[in-house]
């Protein structure tokens, strides 16, 4: 286990990365826009999208749908890692049992006990991983402007929310609680607020683990539509960009990319953030 120094360190760093979410990005400042001339600009077919996308949000909140993720494949990441840096898993009460979900989720919980080197590599991995094929996929589906841009949201939508997923499971949270796939959508709005959304949603987030705090934040995810919109004015504006034939591809590709690595950055950071408080404890 690291030393109090080291962790202490490593949370100061994510404070600092918190204080410089202050800035947007020209993609931000164009999502910024009022979302009536969004709602002119967007062809219906983009707009019934992003809404079913929305939906499968609302459904991933209530049962988790289709979108959980294989702890078993995390779990695989995770030993493989940790066996590469040289540590004795058995030292850490780290068992992973290749035949029995029990045990697989059992291992998850004792992630904690690896030392944050290992769990940053395999978080850092999954993001590269993640982020390249957003990016070919991105490319393959802005290739033909509106014909293909209906395939590409529930795929970004859905890669977005198990790559968040997956970072739970890098910290050693289960996703297939109903409060953290809470955390997980407010981490996915947090990826595309505005300065005042991003302070307010680090606000709700702050000592999540408190009991009294979780019922604040899970009476605010009830209207949880609302907690989307400026989302789907984000996501909206950077898919209308898709829209144009052959040069989709370009923005298909970098605006895909940019989204993963953005959901996944801030999935690091915020489970990070939550595991090191709970070490420090």
């Amino acid at each position: 286990m690291e030393s109090r120094e080291t962790l202490d360190r490593e949370l100061a760093q994510i404070i600092k990365w918190e204080k410089e979410q202050k800035d947007l990005f020209i993609w931000d400042k164009i999502g910024r826009l009022p979302f009536v001339m969004l709602d002119k600009a967007m062809p219906k077919a983009l707009k019934q999208k992003i809404g079913e996308s929305l939906n499968d949000v609302g459904q991933y909140l209530q049962t988790g749908g289709k979108f959980l993720v294989q702890k078993k494949k995390v779990a695989k990441l995770l030993q493989e890692e940790a066996e590469r840096a040289g540590y004795g898993l058995t030292d850490y009460g780290y068992r992973l049992e290749q035949d029995a979900e029990a045990e697989i989720t059992a291992k998850m919980y004792s992630v904690e006990k690896l030392p944050m080197e290992v769990l940053d590599r395999v978080a850092d991995n999954i993001t590269d991983s993640r982020s390249k094929f957003a990016a070919a996929q991105g490319a393959a589906t802005g290739f033909g402007g509106i014909v293909t841009i209906a395939a590409d949201i529930p795929i970004v939508m859905g890669l977005s929310l198990k790559v968040l997923q997956e970072m739970a499971l890098c910290y050693g949270f289960d996703p297939d609680d109903p409060l953290e796939r809470i955390f997980i959508v407010k981490c996915l709005q947090f990826s595309s607020a505005d300065i005042v959304g991003k302070k307010a949603i680090i606000e709700e987030l702050a000592d999540y683990d408190n009991p009294d705090k979780l019922v604040e934040v899970v009476s605010q995810m009830q209207g949880w539509r609302e907690v989307f919109n400026s989302y789907s004015e984000s996501f909206g504006w950077k898919k209308l960009f898709q829209l144009v034939p052959v040069a989709g591809m370009i923005f298909g590709s970098v605006s895909n990319k940019n989204t993963i690595q953005d959901v996944a950055e801030v999935g690091k950071m915020l489970y990070k953030k939550r595991l090191i408080l709970q070490r420090l404890k």
